[in-house]
């Protein structure tokens, strides 16, 4: 099943993978990771940044500091402590977003319309119960570890906020 789930999901990955060229090229995938977790966490200050992408301060600071070249992040003096950096999408980066997920689904839409409506339903099914699944696995091993878990995604939705964004066809998930 983890084999025959890799190579559909290998499909998946291209659509998404187009749709980043397409619009976020001169991003690497590292700037675009870190733009789209200062957009689920605005303000983050740089260690929970570093944290949350997997990469040592230092690294995180030098990406940091080419996405504010790029025009892509904003940094302010934190509220509390006026050593601590905050850092905030500009408005182009939230239009790179933007566009970005329009792109994405434009393309899984292409995809969809290829599939029978009751195949769309059992996806959509089996994406949500394995991101649910993905979700308590990853909050356990973050609890486990002591670390604070962060309440669900961009902008406090929770995995289960949903939108429709047709009529007739299955929702679809807001997801970067």
């Amino acid at each position: 099943m983890a084999a025959a789930l890799d190579e559909a999901a290998g499909t998946l990955l291209a659509v998404w993978e187009a749709a980043r060229e397409g619009t976020t090229s001169r991003l690497s995938s590292a700037q675009l990771r870190a733009v789209m977790v200062v957009e689920q966490h605005d303000g983050i200050n740089l260690r929970r940044l570093a944290t949350l992408t997997d990469m040592l301060l230092s690294s995180a600071s030098r990406l940091c500091d080419r996405l504010v070249a790029a025009g892509m992040l904003e940094r302010e003096p934190g509220r509390f402590d006026r050593r601590e950096i905050s850092l905030h999408l500009t408005p182009e980066a939230v239009r790179l977003l933007a566009e970005l997920r329009s792109d994405r689904r434009q393309r899984l839409d292409q995809v969809l319309a290829g599939m029978t409506p009751e195949g769309r339903e059992a996806l959509l099914r089996g994406m949500r119960e394995f991101d649910e699944s993905a979700r308590r696995r990853e909050a356990t091993a973050v609890s486990e570890a002591g670390w604070p878990v962060a309440q669900g995604s961009r902008r406090g939705e929770s995995a289960a906020e949903w939108v429709d964004d047709s009529a007739g066809d299955p929702p679809v998930a807001r997801t970067a």
